[in-house]
């Protein structure tokens, strides 16, 4: 259960306040908790400007499916196709500000809209298959953010 509380401080400026989380340890749920409090009042972007090898793509947000880091490269998969960019897994995510991209692994997130089921998998872990026939794993660091994102 996640309590909250105010202390009224008068030399902190008005619009600029500060949050403090504490908590036993850092986990996913702490984590998870801090994002949501950086990103509050960031606006998700309509349009994600990504680089690939030779171009600049602008994708939605809703189409990205899968975002997963392979040798190396962030392959964003989409309901148009694949785009291949060097960008890391968590600038992205910074990027897209999008409440439906959750973290599912170190390597990656998926969309939550995009999510046709789970099944258990084996030593904790779980297994996603989403709109497009794509399969991914949860790892077992993640299921429990993301069944609670799920609220089940």
């Amino acid at each position: 259960m996640v309590q909250s509380r105010f202390e009224e401080n008068p030399h902190i400026v008005a619009d600029e306040p500060i949050v403090i989380v504490q908590a036993a340890t850092k986990g996913p749920e702490i984590q998870a908790l801090m994002s949501y409090i950086d990103h509050y009042h960031v606006t998700a972007p309509t349009i994600l400007p990504v680089k690939s090898d030779d171009q600049i793509l602008m994708i939605r947000p809703g189409t990205i499916i899968l975002a997963d880091l392979v040798d190396g490269q962030l392959l964003l998969t989409t309901s148009a196709g694949i785009v291949t960019t060097n960008e890391t897994l968590s600038h992205f995510l910074g990027r897209a500000a999008n409440s439906s991209l959750v973290q599912v692994s170190k390597h990656a997130a998926l969309n939550l809209d995009h999510l046709l089921s789970l099944a258990d998998s084996f030593s904790g872990s779980m297994s996603a298959r989403l709109t497009n026939g794509t399969k991914t794993e949860i790892s077992r660091k993640y299921v429990k953010e993301l069944l609670q994102r799920l609220e089940v």
